[in-house]
């Protein structure tokens, strides 16, 4: 019996699935904004970012990044609607 050793597919192709040296490569601008604002070690409140983003986008533009990023774990909400980025 001979075994060989082959690459997984996924490996090899280098899609969205493997790792990439750029984070936040494939964010839209608005994920990429949010993710400027927000910190590992300091939760910010949903208030003070649609505060802080009010002249560049709508607010249900900045709910629908945030849950984006929340699917993507990029950013994690904790008690209280504050969100903190995820390392």
């Amino acid at each position: 019996m001979k075994l060989a050793l082959t690459p997984t597919p996924s490996l090899e192709s280098g899609d969205a699935s493997s790792a990439s040296l750029f984070p936040d490569e494939g964010l839209s601008p608005h994920e990429k904004r949010i993710l400027s604002l927000l910190k590992a070690d300091e939760a910010t409140h949903i208030d003070e970012l649609v505060e802080l983003l009010e002249t560049e986008m709508s607010s249900s533009e900045i709910f629908a990044a945030l849950f984006e990023l929340e699917l993507t774990g990029k950013v994690r909400q904790i008690p209280g609607k504050k969100f903190v980025k995820n390392f």
